[in-house]
């Protein structure tokens, strides 16, 4: 009975040693000449390229290996694409091509490309190249995107992480401290100020969060910047983690941005509202195309943030206080509203959206003061809706009148 406890004891040893060796013959032993870097890719001008791109590049002149994993990878061929999309559900995947292939693509979107040799052990570099091989299974190589969460970037420091363990002294990126849409904003508006704004009126609450130094490294440029400043335990002390730093490719300077930024925008048009408003007050006229017009779009944006709050999974765009100012019942309460009859809640409604905006003043510095003269036009306009409520009849009052003049007659 001894014995075959013994026998199964030694067969259990034996398989458990034997993994490891299995797992390397299954994706490939590397060589003593291999190496692995992690590639930096700079922002390009195109809304989903902003932020930069990160890779991890295995290469081994000896035995042929030349893969660079991509953690960015999402097909146009699945279903429902678009709706997936909106809605934060779109199944991002690894994707494996040989390096020189993705730079000539960068290349000619005019992006700067950077290799940091990372300084690994040679079982370093075999565990790291099978945690890599493992995720491009084709049952491991999807997962659920999150922009600020788990991305390209993250996803190099969780592969590091699994191959080095408590060999890795990595403290993030250390340099300064942003709330995740300080960072955004210090690249996005650089590249497309109206993307800039866009996403600023989209993500919530949770964005304003101050990053701590291991989530600012989703972006790609602040992983490298970690990296360079990370180190690893050796048998003779520590060393640099990026053994050395090269760039492949310097891009041309990008053209400048169009003037036409939404602070220039935005502040013409309040000042044309507020031109406008004096006259039609001064002149004693009552009209409400524009505020049809003006409001209605406020409406709209308003549905679209409660939208993007409820109805999607990105994680960050809860609790947009921009609802405040863009009060979703605006559309379609505007259209009650005519130069000859009014409801006789409206006065109501006008006193409770005040309310808001009044409210929504806490939220000015959320997109670099762009808010400002959109408030304004919203606010000059309640004056002036308000101003001219007592000289339009309520409906029912007039349809009172009617009643009576009929009787009367």
């Amino acid at each position: 009975m001894r014995i075959k406890h013994l026998r199964l004891t030694l067969l259990i040893c034996l398989v458990w040693l034997a993994m490891p060796l299995v797992s390397r013959a299954q994706f490939g032993i590397l060589s003593p000449s291999a190496k692995i870097s992690l590639v930096t890719v700079a922002p390009g001008q195109q809304l989903y390229s902003g932020f930069g791109h990160s890779v991890l590049w295995v290469y081994d002149p000896m035995t042929g290996v030349d893969r660079a994993f991509n953690y960015g990878t999402f097909s146009f061929q699945e279903g429902n694409f678009y709706i997936k999309f909106l809605r934060g559900t779109l199944p991002y995947s690894v994707s494996v091509s040989p390096l020189s292939y993705q730079i000539a693509h960068y290349q000619e979107e005019n992006r700067s490309i950077s290799e940091q040799v990372l300084n690994l052990s040679i079982p370093q570099k075999q565990r790291l190249y099978n945690f890599l091989e493992n995720n491009y299974l084709p049952e491991n190589r999807e997962y659920q995107y999150k922009f600020f969460y788990d991305n390209c970037a993250t996803r190099m420091t969780v592969a590091l992480k699994a191959a080095v363990g408590d060999s890795l002294i990595y403290n993030g990126y250390t340099k300064e401290k942003r709330s995740f849409r300080q960072w955004i904003d210090l690249y996005a508006f650089k590249q497309n100020p109206w993307a800039d704004f866009g996403m600023d009126l989209a993500i919530g609450a949770p964005s304003d969060e101050i990053a701590t130094p291991e989530q600012a490294t989703f972006l790609p440029d602040n992983l490298a910047t970690a990296f360079a400043d990370a180190k690893v335990k050796t048998a003779t002390g520590t060393a640099p983690l990026v053994s050395s730093t090269r760039p492949i490719f310097t891009a041309a300077p990008f053209p400048p941005p169009s003037p036409l930024t939404p602070t220039v925008v935005f502040w013409s048009l309040a000042i044309l509202t507020l031109a406008f408003t004096y006259w039609q007050i001064r002149t004693e006229r009552i009209n409400f195309v524009f505020d049809k017009v003006l409001f209605g779009i406020a409406g709209i944006a308003g549905w679209i943030i409660l939208l993007l709050w409820f109805g999607t999974n990105h994680g960050v765009t809860s609790w947009n206080y921009d609802v405040l100012w863009a009060f979703p019942l605006w559309m379609p309460l505007i259209f009650s509203l005519s130069k000859k009859r009014k409801p006789s809640w409206f006065q109501f409604l006008l006193i409770f959206y005040a309310f808001l905006l009044l409210c929504a003043t806490g939220n000015l510095a959320k997109h670099n003061l762009v808010l400002i003269p959109i408030l304004a036009m919203l606010i000059i306009r309640v004056y002036y809706i308000n101003n001219s409520l007592s000289k339009i009849p309520q409906k029912e009052i007039a349809y009172g009148s009617g009643v009576a003049d009929t009787k009367n007659h």
